[in-house]
């Protein structure tokens, strides 16, 4: 069996890939943000895989298609919108690369998209199945793991993935307000774009 890991650079997703990388093959796909961002959560990325042992390791900039959300839809549904495309596009990159389920580091709570409301509709937007190891443990476990596994000194430092978010998002999401703001946009053109940028690291030689 095998998955498709989504890999931030943050403290969750390695953690995640830890607790599972020894029940499945993984890959794992990174979405850059430069140049809203710098080049550091790639670099932690791969970084994060040599120390988690994770060869293939497919990096996407998507800094265009999240700002499209930005300009065109609510701004308070950013980051629910923003990673229902990026579910989509992981879905499509597993198929082509024969995985059987994605694998993030989401936990009930820990950010405004991990709502159990946020999380029901972001999945709602796939039909692959989503492996959440960590969906019932809080921050403190996490880092303990972190730590324990040698995963924090690497994962440490500001989080970016909020960089184009909104100050006040919503928590509460319905799948048809959802659908209707996704509308203003081509999300299926944003998605052929996003599989046209798709860079595959070997992160392990072998």
């Amino acid at each position: 069996m095998k998955a498709l890991a989504l890999l931030s650079g943050g403290f969750d997703s390695p953690v995640a890939i830890y607790l599972m990388k020894n029940k499945l093959q993984i890959d794992a796909l990174h979405f850059s943000l430069e140049p809203f961002t710098n080049d550091i959560p790639e670099k932690k990325s791969i970084e994060l895989c040599k120390k988690l042992g994770i060869k293939n390791l497919y990096v996407i900039n998507h800094s265009r298609e999240h700002e499209e959300i930005v300009n065109k839809c609510d701004h308070r549904y950013y980051y629910v919108i923003s990673r229902r495309l990026m579910y989509k596009v992981a879905e499509e990159l597993a198929k082509k690369l024969n995985c059987d389920y994605l694998l993030d580091g989401c936990n009930i709570g820990q950010v405004s998209s991990q709502t159990l409301s946020n999380l029901s509709v972001i999945t709602q937007a796939i039909n692959i199945p989503v492996l959440r190891p960590l969906l019932c443990y809080d921050k403190d476990q996490i880092i303990k793991l972190a730590r324990k596994i040698g995963t924090y000194e690497l994962s440490k430092g500001p989080e970016m993935c909020n960089v184009l978010g909104p100050r006040h998002p919503h928590t509460r999401s319905r799948l048809e307000i959802i659908e209707k703001e996704e509308s203003k946009i081509d999300i299926n053109k944003l998605l052929e774009d996003s599989l046209k940028n798709v860079i595959l690291k070997n992160v392990i030689k072998t």
